[in-house]
């Protein structure tokens, strides 16, 4: 079995995630659950940015293009928000990317 990396952050994060999914269900849009998530890490004292923007290298150059993380947790891990019924190649494409 693979090791988790951050294991103790991740249950963290998750756990949050999973809170504010009991509270309001299914069915808003993603900036309703961004606002939701923040209030939540919040309240756990996870230490987060929102809507970070990270420089993206191609090469030896730094793209003019950023990409915007949804949410970066404890200086180290991206958290991406989704609000879909489930993950199509689509998603998990950029998923893949983002790491």
């Amino acid at each position: 079995m693979i090791e988790l990396l951050y294991k103790t952050e991740v249950f963290e994060i998750i756990g949050a995630a999973i809170e504010v999914h009991k509270e309001l269900g299914h069915g808003f849009l993603e900036a309703v659950y961004q606002e939701a998530i923040q209030i939540e890490m919040a309240r756990r004292e996870i230490p987060f940015d929102s809507q970070k923007s990270l420089r993206i290298r191609y090469k030896d150059q730094i793209l003019k293009k950023e990409y915007v993380a949804d949410f970066i947790c404890y200086g180290k891990i991206i958290a991406e928000l989704k609000a879909l019924d489930e993950l199509s190649g689509k998603e998990e494409a950029q998923i893949l990317n983002y790491l």
